[in-house]
């Protein structure tokens, strides 16, 4: 899973990288406490590793990608990747806060694919319906 440092928040004990990625996007790590390798795609040429937490945006304490691990430096703007994901980065996402599905990408050798492209926030507001004895009442 490909994914975006939106902010870093520096901490005494450690830096704390926010990920564009969340507990919805990848639920395993909150639910099972499951480890994936978390990579930069591009890290600086001797970059030394600090101490950080990886977490998501939803703010829910249980939205962490990874506690306590070293990495080469990230800054707002870097990417990075998730490795390991696969299906049930898909399988077991949902719109949990409001977020819309995130694209999938099929990679195969030299060969990709958008298998399933980004859900707008029009389509997911779509599926909400207000009754029809709730529609015109006055607050």
């Amino acid at each position: 899973m490909l994914t975006r440092v939106i902010r870093v928040q520096e901490r005494a004990e450690r830096r704390i990288i926010v990920l564009d990625a969340g507990m919805n996007d990848l639920l395993r790590p909150a639910l099972y406490d499951a480890r994936h390798e978390i990579l930069p795609v591009r890290a600086a040429p001797n970059a030394g590793l600090e101490l950080v937490d990886l977490v998501g945006p939803v703010c829910e304490s249980s939205d962490c990608f990874a506690a306590d691990i070293r990495l080469p430096a990230l800054a707002a703007g870097d990417l990075a990747c998730i490795m390991t994901s696969g299906a049930y980065g898909a399988s077991m996402s949902s719109s949990y806060n409001a977020r819309p599905l995130v694209p999938e990408v099929l990679v195969h050798g030299a060969h990709y694919a958008l298998v399933r492209r980004r859900q707008s926030v029009a389509e997911q507001m779509r599926l909400e319906t207000v009754p029809s004895w709730l529609q015109n009442r006055q607050a």
